[in-house]
């Protein structure tokens, strides 16, 4: 029932923050908006989640092969695109992560580490995002100063600061005297795989790509709804929506990437209803160009789903049957 409940309650979410912004913002306004997308607009922008899936899952590959494991380019990118279908269509937006980190450690020597891997392949992107985010912030004048002036209010509260802080300080004390193992395996991964020799130089490379990719898909969907914002101006806005979609409490980000948008629309200044009709279409978006995973998943006969994707051989578990055993 654990399970069921939290399902619910993430969609329940997202259902909740759709319906407070269709009843928050001018539905008039909201439907102009959201004219009917551009057809060339949004097949350049199916066409361009390719490379950003290739990209994502080279970025794994070279991760995982830094921490002594073994994993082909060929089924990182089917493992990359079956993940990116199961965090779109179930709640919480990382069961598909867990999913095909489950599926490599089956056949791996290390589980731990196979686990370890696609969570520092992850961070590295995250990290990638929050620099720029950062950086867009600085950029735009009107967004910066609404940022700052919420960080100000919050900071009026001293007491819940000041126990957080502390809290923070003790954790990090106890772990630098007593590390348990599991987080000395995760920071010798973490040099390993991030800062290790050059690696910190492919890290960065790999995840400014993919999130630049993220970054030009939602600009084209912005294009694709006739939205007349000067580049200068759209880009800064688009890494905070972004961002807000790791958080685990809702449907692959719907409602909070859109309630997100219509906050930083405000703050630089320009119509909210615009943000999310955008933002709605660049989910629609990034549905469809998962659906190869939703192909993936399946297209395997139930007698081949029990041995390995990369060498054939038997997998040790015994189960299968579902089409997405691999």
């Amino acid at each position: 029932m654990r399970p069921a409940k939290a399902t619910l309650v993430r969609l329940g979410v997202s259902l909740a923050l759709i319906g407070g912004l269709a009843w928050q913002l001018d539905t008039r306004a909201l439907r102009d908006a959201f004219v009917a997308p551009a057809p060339s607009w949004l097949l350049l922008a199916l066409a361009l989640s390719v490379p950003q899936v290739v990209l994502s899952a080279w970025r794994w590959r070279l991760t995982a092969r830094r921490m002594g494991l073994t994993l082909t380019l060929r089924r990182a990118v089917a493992e990359y695109y079956m993940a990116t279908f199961l965090n779109q269509v179930l709640p919480g937006g990382v069961i598909g992560d867990a999913s095909r980190a489950w599926r490599h450690a089956r056949s791996s020597s290390d589980r731990p580490r196979a686990w370890r891997a696609v969570i520092i392949e992850r961070l590295s992107g995250q990290l990638m995002l929050a620099v720029i985010a950062i950086a867009g912030l600085m950029a735009s004048s009107d967004l910066r100063d609404s940022v700052l002036g919420g960080l100000v209010r919050l900071g009026n509260a001293p007491g819940a600061l000041t126990i957080g802080i502390i809290m923070l300080g003790g954790l990090g004390i106890w772990g630098y005297r007593r590390p348990p193992t599991w987080l000395r395996d995760t920071l010798g991964d973490l040099g390993a795989a991030l800062v290790a020799s050059r690696m910190w130089f492919w890290q960065c490379l790999s995840s400014l790509g993919v999130v630049a990719s993220y970054i030009a898909i939602y600009a084209i969907a912005a294009r694709a709804v006739g939205a007349d914002i000067h580049l200068a101006t759209l880009l800064p806005l688009i890494p905070p929506v972004l961002m807000v979609m790791a958080i685990p409490l809702s449907v692959a980000g719907w409602g909070l990437r859109e309630s997100a948008a219509a906050l930083v629309w405000m703050g630089a200044g320009l119509d909210p209803a615009q943000g999310v009709a955008i933002s709605l279409v660049y989910g629609i978006v990034v549905l469809i160009s998962s659906l190869p995973g939703a192909w993936l998943l399946c297209r395997r006969h139930p007698s081949h789903q029990n041995r390995d994707t990369q060498t054939g051989a038997p997998l040790t578990s015994k189960s299968g049957g579902d089409c997405h055993a691999r």
